[in-house]
Order: structure tokens, then C-alpha cells, then sequence
């Protein structure tokens, strides 16, 4: 029988190698071969070429190595004659494979000298790189301090809102380059007050509060205490001519606090809003009332981060409040005696947004808070829920989060602001809430004055007597005056008076003050009048035909001023109506200070 082996050395030493048709094989992986005389030699392969053995030309061996596990071949002795023509034809294949190999063999070759063209191809551009770095550098070193200095950018005098992440909660505002720039802008650039005082308005259908806000704020505001605040009016929308009608009538109404500084008129731009048609409806709210509340959130975001670097601290308000005499020092005490820097809200009443009061330096992670929610609730729920985030413990029951909560948020009663509007922004609601802790408005504040005969042309409005007002007992009210008429006090004897202040409007009525009117004095000697009062002429414009000086006018519903003392003694005090008046005239306020 015929054995075959496997192993090399058993192959050798058992056949017949002496035979025509001796055993060869080929180990392609190893390069060993077994010659016809017997001897078994072994070759090696590289990648630069190929070895062969014997005069056997088709034993031509080169390989680069290890991509077969191993071919072998091989030729049985004639014993078995069966195999002899099976053997001739794997001869043939044999040669085949070996071309195979051979062509492989030359593409490897012409593979690497590819890498290697490539790989210097790679260093000369690597090197190119280092040689750029290392001059860069050199040159960097020489610069001289001038050359390294920052340059000045001519930018816009507008400003820019904080952008914190509002971009990734209002992806809209990427659309267009102004996106928060405030529209309109109507400011003299006051910063570094104590107090700022945001006020949101739109227009409403119904009826306007505004203006009495305005107005009851700066009533009860003395003169120090205006220069120490700011108070930013935000006109939520988007139509350019309601802005400007809002910052005419501001303005007119208002001219003193205007020039000063004291009070800014602001728009967003209409980029800032987003497209409100695909709302999300949710707590059983309308659509319309869902976007109402979303675009509040968004308006009272965009009026925090205006005012937030302003002034040190900033209350949040609404356009239809009326303030309590004293609010502003009120207000500053209790800020201020603060023992702790822990709180994060003062509230000065029980409504919804109004008189929250915030440090400026926490109000940028308020107006994020919003932002992140302004779609989902209301702005005072998203304002409790903030507090909750930072200090309610989830597994502690409601009683102990409320007690966190009122660390962070302090409550100052009684309440400094009251709500007065009965309609509201959104359309067709009635709004009839009123803060219990307010107390009873004062509509009249009184003084001791000296005694007085008083007169007036006005036609008084039932028990609303100027003789009450004098005395501290009640205001003065009358129907509209018109040019000519007159309120008179006539001291009982010549006194030196030292100043006055005549206010009209008072929180109920802010609408009827008295206007285009001129305070006069009638001095007790009139050859001692000093000349800056008449001039080189007794006709001067600063003195009447019956001998009455000109000495202030209302402005803003407010005389206020002090009498030289080179005027002397003064026998009376008349306030002259210039021109004819739209509205009724009530004098809330009389105070004539004697000379001590």
C-alpha cells in the first residue's frame, strides 16, 4: 500500500527519492523543498526578491511570506501507477500557481516603492509646516509693546442684552443679526442707582393705566430719591407708531423726569418674538391666553436683562399699580438691612409679578429660568418653582420646603403697591384684584400752614372746599378751569416765607392735575424788589399788572420752589391759570413753610 506522511523528515527518509517520479514538495510558507537526490533544503524569502534550488526551472520560488497558511504538492513514486497521469496534470497546475505568486510577488513591490514615494512626499511637507511655525514665532518675539496693544473697535452705541443661553432656548434669534437689540431706545444713560423700576405695557383696548402708574410713582418720590433711580418703561410692541405715541406722551407729561435721565422708553425688536401659531395648549388655557402668558414670560426676560446691569438692585412692576407714600426709602431700608445675602426675592405686595424686588446681580439666572420655561406656565408660577429647584429637598414633605423657601423669599408688609386696573392685557378679561395688605390709599396729605384767607374763581365739586384742603382735611377739586382763574391765599398779616409746594392729581384721580399755571407772590415793600426780579423796568414780565411776582410754575402737576428772602415779607400767595385745561383741577397737597 501507499503511506502518506506528513511530516518532512518522514517524507525524506521513507520513498524512493531516487525515482523518475520522486515525491517533491513545495511548503510555500516555510521555503522548503525536497530535491530528487534526497536532500532536503530549505530557502527563505523577502520582499526584495526570490530563491530557487536545483536546475529545476519551475521550482522557481519568491514569496514575501505569511498571507497562505501553506501549499503542498506532491508526486506519489510509480507504485501507484494509478496516480502517474494525475500526477503529470497537477504539474501543470503547479506552474500556474507559481505565475500567480510571481505576479503578486511584483505588485508588493511596486505597493511599497509607492509608500515610500508618498512617505518622503508627507515628511518634505511636514517639514515645510515646522519651518513656517518656528518663523511665525521668531516674528511673535520681535513685536514691540506698541505692536501688541488692543486695538479699538468702532462699535455701535446700542446695546446688546446679555446672550447667556438664549440662543439655545430661542433659536429663532440666530435668523437675523439684531435679533436682541431693543427697537426702540429713548434714554439719557443713567446707570449706577440704587433702584431700577421695570414696567411692562402694551396696548390695551379698553383703557390705559400707564400714565397714572408713572405718575403716582413720582408723587410720592422726593427729589434726592429721583436721582437715585431709574425707571424704564418697556412698550411691548412690535408697531413703531404706538412706541413713539407712548414716549410722546411720556415726555409731555413728564418732561423734568425725562431730561434728567430719570426714565427710559425701550421696544423689542420684532425678531425677538417667535412664531406664537404653533403654541402648545396646556392647563385647559385657550390658545390665546397661551400665548399671552408665553409672551409675557418673554417681555418681562427681555426688560430684566435690559435694566439688569443698571443699578444695584431691580423691582419688578405692572402698568396699572398705584405706591404708597414713602415706598422708595421703604424700600431701600429694607434691602439694606438685610443680615443675610441669601435672599433671592423681596416682595412688597401679594399680586402675582408686581413688586418683586431682585439683587441685579441674581437677575440674570432669573431671566434664564423664564426662558427655559416661557412656553410651559406662568411667569409667577415659574418664579416659585425656581425657588423650589434650589432649595426644596425631595424627600422632605411640602411644610419643610415651604420654610426653605421662605428663606430665599421675604415677605415686607404692608404691601407698597396696589393693583387698580379692571381690565386687563389680555383681551376681554376683568381683572378685580386688589392686595388686602395695602391698606387705605392716602388721597390728600396734610400740612400746618400759616393762617390764610383762601378764594377761588373755580366752581367747586361738592364738599371738596379749598378752605378743607388748606386745613389738611381733604383735597381741593374742581371742574375744569380756563384761562383767568385763580386760587388765593391771603395771610392774615405779612409773613416771611421761606418756600411752598402746591401737588396736584392725587392716586385715585392722577389725571386731573392743574396745568399752564403760574405761582405768584405779593410782597408786603414793594420799593425794595430786587432786580432780578424786575429788571430795569416796573413793566418786567416777572410782575403783574396789580403788582403780584412771578416766581414758579406747575410743571408735571408739581409747583414747588423757595421765596428769596430779599423779597422780604409776603402778604399773599395766588396761583394764576394761564391757559384753558382739558381736565378737572384737584390740589391734593398745600404747604407754605414759614421763615424761622
Amino acid at each position: 500500500m501507499t503511506q502518506i506522511r506528513s511530516s518532512k523528515a518522514d517524507i525524506g527518509k521513507g520513498w524512493d527519492i531516487g525515482s523518475e517520479t520522486a515525491c517533491r514538495v513545495v511548503d510555500v510558507v516555510s521555503g522548503t523543498r525536497f530535491q530528487p537526490n534526497g536532500d532536503l533544503r530549505e530557502g527563505t524569502s523577502t520582499i526584495e526578491g526570490e530563491r530557487s534550488w536545483g536546475t529545476d526551472a519551475s521550482w522557481a520560488y519568491g514569496i514575501t511570506g505569511t498571507f497562505l497558511e501553506a501549499v503542498r504538492v506532491l508526486y506519489l513514486t510509480p507504485e501507484a501507477t494509478m496516480y502517474g497521469a494525475w500526477v503529470k496534470e497537477r504539474g501543470n497546475e503547479v506552474d500556474i500557481y507559481q505565475k500567480q505568486f510571481l505576479d503578486l510577488h511584483q505588485r508588493l513591490l511596486v505597493a511599497k516603492n509607492e509608500n515610500k514615494r508618498r512617505s518622503h512626499e508627507l515628511s518634505a511637507v511636514l517639514n515645510e509646516l515646522k519651518h513656517v511655525v518656528v518663523e511665525r514665532r521668531n516674528t511673535t518675539q520681535n513685536y514691540t509693546e506698541e505692536d501688541v496693544k488692543w486695538k479699538p473697535l468702532n462699535l455701535s452705541s446700542r446695546l446688546s442684552l446679555p446672550l447667556l443661553n438664549l440662543y439655545f432656548y430661542l433659536p429663532h434669534l440666530l435668523e437675523q443679526e439684531d435679533s436682541l437689540q431693543p427697537n426702540i431706545i429713548f434714554t439719557q444713560g443713567r446707570t449706577g442707582v440704587s433702584l431700577v423700576m421695570g414696567i411692562p405695557t402694551v396696548k390695551r383696548s379698553k383703557e390705559s393705566y400707564l400714565m397714572g402708574t408713572l405718575n403716582s410713582l413720582f408723587y410720592e418720590m422726593s427729589a434726592e430719591e429721583k436721582n437715585d433711580c431709574l425707571v424704564i418703561v418697556f412698550v411691548a410692541e412690535i408697531n413703531v407708531q404706538f412706541v413713539n405715541a407712548i414716549a410722546e406722551t411720556i415726555i409731555h407729561a413728564f418732561p423734568h423726569e425725562v431730561q434728567s435721565g430719570m426714565i427710559e422708553v425701550i421696544s423689542p425688536p420684532p425678531a425677538y418674538y417667535p412664531d406664537f401659531s404653533n403654541i402648545k395648549e396646556t392647563f385647559g388655557d385657550s390658545k390665546e391666553r397661551v400665548r399671552w402668558r408665553t409672551k409675557q414670560n418673554l417681555d418681562y426676560s427681555f426688560l430684566m436683562l435690559y435694566a439688569q446691569p443698571k443699578g444695584t438692585f431691580y423691582i419688578q412692576l405692572e402698568d396699572d399699580i398705584i405706591a404708597k407714600p414713602g415706598y422708595f426709602q421703604s424700600i431701600k431700608d429694607v434691602a439694606v438691612q438685610q443680615t443675610s445675602d441669601d435672599w433671592l426675592i423681596l416682595e412688597f405686595s401679594q399680586l402675582g409679578f408686581i413688586g418683586k424686588l431682585f439683587k441685579a446681580k441674581d437677575v440674570p439666572l432669573i431671566a434664564e429660568f423664564f426662558l427655559m420655561f416661557y412656553k410651559d406656565k406662568p411667569i409667577d408660577w415659574l418664579l416659585d418653582h425656581l425657588l423650589w429647584v434650589k432649595v426644596c429637598n425631595p424627600e422632605k414633605d411640602a411644610k419643610h420646603c415651604s420654610r426653605q423657601k421662605d428663606n430665599l423669599r421675604i415677605r415686607y408688609r404692608p404691601s407698597l403697591f396696589q393693583h387698580v386696573g379692571t381690565h386687563s392685557s389680555l383681551e376681554g378679561k376683568i381683572q378685580n384684584l386688589k392686595d388686602k395688605d395695602f391698606g387705605k390709599q392716602v388721597l390728600h396729605k396734610s400740612h400746618l400752614n400759616p393762617p390764610a384767607t383762601v378764594t377761588t374763581s373755580l366752581k367747586v365739586y361738592q364738599q371738596y372746599t379749598l378752605e378743607k384742603a388748606y386745613k389738611g382735611m381733604d383735597c381741593f377739586w374742581a371742574l375744569s378751569p380756563v384761562a383767568g382763574d385763580y386760587i388765593l391765599f391771603s395771610f392774615t398779616k405779612p409773613l416771611q416765607i421761606e418756600g411752598y409746594l402746591f401737588r396736584s392729581g392725587n392716586v385715585e384721580h392722577p389725571g386731573d392735575k392743574i396745568i399752564n399755571t403760574s405761582v405768584e407772590v405779593l410782597p408786603a415793600e414793594k420799593a425794595n424788589l430786587p432786580k432780578d426780579f424786575l429788571g430795569n423796568r416796573r413793566t418786567s414780565s416777572n410782575q403783574t399788572e396789580d403788582g403780584y411776582l412771578k416766581i414758579g410754575m406747575f410743571v408735571n402737576g408739581v409747583a414747588e420752589g423757595i421765596i428769596p428772602p430779599s423779597l422780604g415779607k409776603i402778604l399773599a400767595i395766588r396761583l394764576s391759570i394761564i391757559s384753558e385745561s382739558q381736565v378737572w383741577a384737584l390740589l391734593s397737597e398745600i404747604y407754605i413753610r414759614i421763615r424761622k
